[in-house]
């Protein structure tokens, strides 16, 4: 489901007058490497894909036995080959401290604790490693190792939408299948990140099965790669499949958005749509404007613009636990 987009040069920054007179975002030309990227957004299915590994991972370890493994060197590993009988009632016991506590069940039925999917996931900081300042540091001290709760927040169709009836969106949204191929949302910074870690290590693994060399990591895309990529290589437009007019020769809307005060269905979509609506743009790409907002590597920052280079021009700041919120805002 990846797509080479062929690096290029372009001007990134904003396109049309900008009314609040920020001047955060000033064009300037910049040139991108070769990248890949998705297809489209990722789905439910996707990303349900990842809390299931976690489900499946932690019940192994729970029942530990012929479901882990060791290596030579005495480290253990689980064991895919072995299977699970989630209804064995011995089963059902042993892994009772996943379930809800008693108090949280809706009439008693048994269902696993969400807020126990947990994803170790670890990785280097090079920003850091890369600072002159830093180079006689050992390397425990850039690598970052994290515990993130991976779950996607459900109730995100109620808390963005007050005095909403959202509630069908939010008990069958995620998981049910009439849902599968459109974007995955409550998902935050860390979680997308950590589905990256996650989907790294899963193709690395294969690779190593198959004998064949590691790729490039997956990653989040710097803020210049998503602009880049969603221009579809048309310069000076206002939206990726040209402009200024958000209908086509047909008079048919080209994105999921809301077009008018208290319209939502006339592009075709209530809410979010199948991931693969609309045409894509020039580089292949659906939905590169429109249907949910999607997360960038980049920090954002008031003055982070001015930092700027011109080749692979990107923002990074990893911020620590105790830093002030305003550190820890992102681009989307």
């Amino acid at each position: 489901g990846l797509i080479l987009i062929e690096g290029g040069t372009f001007a990134m920054g904003r396109t049309e007058q900008e009314i609040s007179y920020n001047w955060d975002n000033i064009p300037r030309r910049v040139t991108v490497s070769s990248f890949y990227m998705d297809e489209t957004e990722i789905t439910n299915n996707e990303y349900r894909q990842f809390t299931e590994y976690v489900r499946d991972s932690i019940v192994k370890k729970t029942l530990g036995g012929e479901h882990i493994m060791q290596d030579a060197d005495g480290k253990e590993f689980l064991n895919w080959k072995t299977r699970i009988n989630i209804k064995d009632p011995a089963v059902m016991e042993a892994i009772s401290e996943l379930y809800y506590p008693e108090e949280e069940r809706i009439f008693g039925r048994k269902e696993i604790d969400v807020r126990k999917l947990i994803y170790h996931s670890e990785w280097i900081d090079f920003v850091a490693a890369a600072n002159k300042s830093n180079r006689d540091k050992s390397r425990a001290t850039f690598v970052i190792k994290e515990d993130v709760p991976i779950y996607p927040d459900t109730l995100t169709f109620l808390s963005d939408f007050s005095y909403s009836m959202n509630d069908p969106m939010v008990e069958k949204y995620f998981w049910h299948p009439a849902y599968d191929e459109y974007p995955v949302v409550g998902v935050s910074w860390k979680q997308a990140r950590s589905f990256t870690v996650w989907r790294t290590k899963m193709l690395e693994n294969f690779k190593h099965e198959e004998g064949e060399a590691n790729m490039n990591q997956f990653r989040l895309p710097t803020e210049s790669e998503f602009e880049y990529a969603s221009r579809g290589g048309r310069v000076g437009t206002d939206y990726g499949w040209g402009g200024p007019y958000v209908r086509n020769s047909k008079g048919c809307l080209v994105a999921n958005f809301k077009p008018g005060r208290g319209s939502y269905g006339e592009d075709g979509g209530m809410q979010t749509v199948n991931v693969t609506s609309y045409f894509p743009n020039d580089f292949g790409l659906y939905n590169m404007s429109g249907n949910v907002a999607e997360w960038t590597s980049a920090a954002f920052d008031e003055a982070g613009y001015n930092y700027y280079g011109d080749l692979n021009p990107n923002f990074e700041y990893n911020a620590l636990p105790d830093d002030p919120p305003v550190m820890k805002r992102k681009v989307i």
